[in-house]
């Protein structure tokens, strides 16, 4: 029996959580499949890659373009370069792309035009936000793709309004919620609220030295570029953290590229002179969950951290005036505030005083996504 020859693409950091229980389950059906992963090196800083490799247990890549930085059409192009040269020497069947990032629709373009099946995880989402250049990236992936596997009920929807067939689309649930269901017990395990207290803080300059308790703090991520890029902006987010800080800590382990657009801002000094802010560097898979499951809230502009902490049923302040996951909203624990002050204060008081955003978990969030996808292609290949 000929095996199904399939290269699975990684290339930002949420594309892993996503890919890791795939890998898995090709492992399992190796008598059908022949899955060989491929990282495009999109993210290629060993705090934002590596790190996630080794906590998951991803086997190290069988193909690493490491295309590097560069604008989104210089990273676009460079990967549609060197993916060309391995899908014309590999020969796969199928390639399969998850997430919205450039490594995504890059790949994407380069099988379809091979005639080579393209396999999108994560389709169908979308925040109807031409600015945001995943939105682009999702939009394009979903309309040259043979199989589209949806995280939830409004990528159906969409799809079918953009006039995809029935018969390409399957409802199967979030890979990145089996990832998250499956490291429970190590990150339930992780030491990082006793090391951050331990080291009071030291990783920055002015931090407090009041102990962090659990679900005593908030977490924040922050890096779009609607948030970041402008300095008008950057003063109104400092204005919001301000505010939360003299009421609770803030843990905000810090993207590199906001830290440089802070630098570039001259912000950066005067939010590390917060008092409650504590700014750490990024943080592995396993430390960064536990902080978020054991957070009073989140406050984020990140697409991915919606759908954890709705499965962990944390209530999520999101810093967008959209999002491309609304079942986090409708059924789950997020609230988009943008950078609406009154908005955002009044959500946080509402946190404080225990009037919780009540979530419930999506359905096929359930750990078992990645089984659901095989299970379509090993069909499909009979």
């Amino acid at each position: 029996m000929k095996r199904t020859k399939i290269i699975l693409v990684a290339g930002a950091r949420p594309n892993f959580m996503k890919i890791a229980p795939l890998m898995r389950e090709f492992k399992k059906q190796k008598k059908y499949f022949n899955a060989k992963l491929l990282h495009t090196g999109q993210h290629y800083d060993v705090k934002m890659s590596d790190v996630f490799f080794k906590e998951l247990n991803i086997p190290k890549p069988d193909i690493y373009l490491g295309v590097g930085s560069g604008s989104h059409a210089e990273q676009t192009a460079k990967i549609m370069v060197e993916f060309e040269k391995v899908v014309l020497k590999e020969k796969p069947d199928m390639v399969l792309v998850v997430g919205d990032v450039n490594s995504t629709i890059a790949c994407s373009m380069v099988a379809s035009k091979l005639h080579v099946k393209v396999i999108h995880v994560e389709a169908g989402l979308r925040s109807f936000d031409r600015k945001m250049p995943e939105e682009i990236n999702r939009v394009l992936t979903d309309s040259i793709s043979d199989y589209l596997f949806v995280t939830e009920e409004s990528g159906i929807e969409n799809l079918k309004n953009e006039g995809v067939s029935r018969k390409k689309i399957h409802f199967v649930g979030n890979t990145m919620i089996d990832t998250l269901l499956y490291n429970m017990d190590k990150i339930d395990a992780s030491r990082i609220l006793h090391k951050l207290n331990s080291q009071k803080f030291s990783i920055r300059q002015n931090a407090s030295t009041t102990p962090i308790h659990w679900r005593a703090y908030s977490m924040l991520t922050l890096h779009r570029p609607s948030n970041v890029d402008h300095k008008a902006t950057m003063m109104e987010i400092f204005e919001i953290i301000k505010y939360i800080s003299a009421k609770l800590p803030i843990i905000y382990p810090i993207h590199p590229r906001t830290r440089k657009m802070m630098e570039k801002h001259g912000l950066l000094k005067k939010f590390e002179n917060l008092k409650n802010l504590i700014m750490v560097e990024p943080l592995g898979y396993v430390d960064f969950l536990f902080l978020v499951k054991n957070a009073r809230f989140v406050l984020t502009d990140s697409g991915g951290i919606q759908e954890e902490s709705t499965v962990l049923k944390v209530p999520c302040l999101t810093m967008r005036e959209n999002t491309e996951r609304p079942v986090t909203m409708t059924v789950g624990t997020n609230i988009l505030v943008g950078r609406n002050k009154m908005k955002l204060f009044r959500e946080v008081n509402n946190i404080l005083k225990n009037r919780l955003v009540k979530g419930r978990i999506p359905k096929y969030w359930d750990g078992c996504a990645a089984q659901r996808i095989v299970k379509v292609l090993k069909a499909s290949g009979k």
